[in-house]
């Protein structure tokens, strides 16, 4: 399937990005917040956008999202089944 998203036309000269670079920046934004939500995982995010899972995950950090998000009690849970 195709996700069309029109955008104006000066926005990637705006970013200092060329119009390709816009482009698969925003897929990586939209596959990074739906993997932050919790909505698909690292493989399907990775796979939208075209790149390999763990280049994906390295990519995280530079939008703020962590890799491994687990709550108190899962990581104590984690560390108590150590």
């Amino acid at each position: 399937m195709q996700l069309i998203v029109n955008y104006p036309e000066k926005l990637p000269d705006a970013l200092q990005q060329s119009p390709a670079q816009f482009e698969q920046e925003a897929k990586m934004a939209m596959a990074v917040k739906l993997y932050e939500l919790k909505r698909i995982s690292s493989g399907t995010a990775a796979s939208l956008i075209g790149m390999e899972r763990v280049e994906f995950l390295l990519a995280l950090h530079r939008y703020g999202v962590a890799v491994i998000d687990l709550g108190a009690e899962e990581l104590q849970s984690d560390f108590d089944n150590a």
